[in-house]
């Protein structure tokens, strides 16, 4: 099997994968993501044919610094000051895409825009000094599935079929990037993430919008059905006797469930975040009929756990 811790050694042989046009997986301090050269028009198709993703559906670009992104995105001075807040981190920025800056059209999907990231992992940022390449990094999973927090969870939905799958740990947000877009006027919230709205606000001074459900699709996370367990969610859930699976939060949680995960017994959001995916993925495993969940608050980080499990229990 190809997962390999993430030593030098590995990461040296990761890189030169890359270059050849292979796919990686690798861990970022948000999910992991499979990642392909990003200036590799067939490489790119490769990512998008493995999560069965569809085409119209653009990709974040991992870089490893600012001076880098600046090779294919433009920042005005809004950007700038986002990126100078929050990179390296969980923030992807949907910028206007730089003329013939090499990025495959695929990655943006024909878009005159590009999402990039300069992600904090460790294991992502050495990855990216030695690759010296751009690299096009979804989540490493089967489209609208649950996003992988570990490894394993990258080798259970995609086997061998990525060149390596570098591992580097739990991701320590669990959550993807928030993304924001700034292309000719204010900034946007396309997606919630891991880095709460309230602190771009901060930055920024002002409140950010939203972008509406039916918006034209500029940003990965828009879909309106994703990250998405094969076994139905019951959101909001009161009524907990007698049920199959629970999906728990708080000092609260009631007992009695076959199987229950409580995501934080003392009710914090960070850590919720960081069990959401890795906790449905064993709900969806233990043959429950159904997963019910319970209220989560919907303030700070709870935003983004809410617009998941939102997401995920859309009818099929």
């Amino acid at each position: 099997m190809p997962v390999r811790p993430a030593t030098e050694e590995a990461i040296a042989a990761a890189a030169q994968a890359l270059a050849e046009g292979d796919l990686v997986a690798f861990p970022t301090e948000t999910v992991y993501g499979l990642g392909a050269n990003a200036l590799d028009g067939h490489a790119v198709a490769r990512v998008f044919a493995v999560k069965e993703r569809p085409r119209f559906n653009p990709l974040i670009v991992h870089v490893a610094n600012l001076e880098a992104a600046g090779s294919y995105g433009v920042f005005d001075a809004t950007a700038r000051k986002l990126a100078e807040a929050f990179w390296p981190g969980p923030l992807s920025l949907v910028l206007p895409l730089r003329p013939e800056c090499g990025i495959a059209d695929l990655v943006t999907a024909g878009l005159g825009t590009i999402a990039l990231r300069v992600p904090h992992h460790a294991a992502a940022q050495a990855l990216l000094a030695e690759a010296k390449l751009p690299l096009a990094a979804p989540s490493a999973n089967r489209s609208g599935r649950i996003s992988p927090t570990s490894a394993s969870h990258v080798e259970a939905e995609l086997g061998d079929t990525p060149a390596m799958i570098l591992d580097g740990g739990p991701c320590k947000h669990g959550l993807e990037s928030t993304v924001v877009g700034i292309v000719g006027g204010e900034p946007i919230l396309l997606r919630l993430g891991s880095l709460p709205r309230e602190a771009i606000e901060a930055v920024l001074g002002h409140s950010i919008a939203r972008a509406e459900e039916d918006a034209a699709i500029s940003s990965p996370g828009q879909l309106e059905r994703h990250y998405a367990p094969e076994t139905p969610l019951r959101l909001g859930a009161t009524d907990l006797r007698e049920v199959d699976a629970l999906l728990a939060f708080g000092p609260d949680a009631p007992q009695g469930a076959r199987t229950s995960i409580n995501l934080s017994p003392t009710g914090n959001l960070e850590e919720a975040a960081s069990h959401l995916f890795a906790a449905l993925r064993e709900l969806d495993a233990s043959g429950a009929s159904g997963i019910a969940v319970m209220p989560i608050p919907s303030h700070g980080l709870g935003e983004a756990i809410n617009d998941r499990l939102q997401r995920a229990a859309k009818a099929r």
